[in-house]
């Protein structure tokens, strides 16, 4: 039997966390959330992920600084970046800085598990 991938969550409005873990642990996943950016940080410097999934205005560490401190650690972590400030700026500066994917606030619960789905085929080569 696979492991379950392991998903982290960081956004700072504690209803996506309490929305989006329950809804990915259903599909299999192993999922820890945080709304502290600090917190995140301290926890990817202990472990690592195959998924993340970060917002990207949050107050201390912002999504851009997280984004870049996990892919500077661990490159094959797939980034998800949800943000309720989606410009075409942020969009291709994250891109640039090695995103999977960009999903704009709000979006569908189906949504977002359809791009984790996408993002897991690809750590398991599937796709």
């Amino acid at each position: 039997m696979e492991r379950p991938l392991k998903i982290l969550i960081l956004d700072d409005e504690p209803i996506v966390c309490k929305r989006l873990q329950p809804a990915l642990e259903k599909l299999g996943y192993e999922v820890e959330s945080f709304t502290d950016s600090v917190e995140a940080t301290r926890r990817i410097q202990e472990t690592s992920y195959d998924i993340v999934i970060t917002d990207l205005k949050m107050k201390e560490i912002d999504g851009m600084r997280f984004l870049e401190e996990v892919k500077s650690r661990y490159p094959k972590t797939e980034v998800i970046v949800i943000t309720g400030f989606a410009t075409m700026e942020t969009a291709k500066q994250s891109f640039r800085k090695g995103v999977f994917d960009f999903i704009a606030k709000p979006f569908k619960l189906g949504e977002l598990q359809e791009v984790v789905n996408r993002a897991a085929a690809k750590i398991r080569g599937e796709s």
